[in-house]
């Protein structure tokens, strides 16, 4: 394996990481999304670009599902909206992380 792709793999790992800490450590998310957008252009071309997608997209849909939670809490629908979502975003990040520790991008 090339340098470069170690690295890029490295930093994949730590950025699945951060992901998975941000269910308990909610801030760790907004570093992972940061790191995401700002490496991009180094996994472009690899299998693990599609990693890269699956992470941010997780994020943001995570995020957008969480919105929508808070403003539908008032009429107590939110609560199941953040539980569905939390469960959505764990899967994301699980099923990532096992395609990734088995050298598989995301969308074969």
């Amino acid at each position: 394996m090339s340098q470069d792709i170690e690295k890029a793999r490295n930093l994949t790992q730590i950025i699945y990481f951060l992901y998975a800490a941000s269910i308990i450590i909610g801030i760790t998310a907004i570093v992972a999304i940061i790191i995401n957008h700002v490496k991009r252009d180094e996994v472009t071309g690899t299998w693990l670009e599609s990693h890269f997608r699956w992470q941010i997209r997780t994020f943001w849909y995570s995020l957008l599902w969480g919105v929508i939670g808070g403003v539908t809490s008032i009429i107590g629908v939110g609560i199941i909206i953040w539980g569905v979502a939390a469960i959505w975003a764990i899967y994301r990040i699980v099923k990532g992380m096992l395609n990734f520790y088995d050298n598989k991008p995301m969308y074969a």
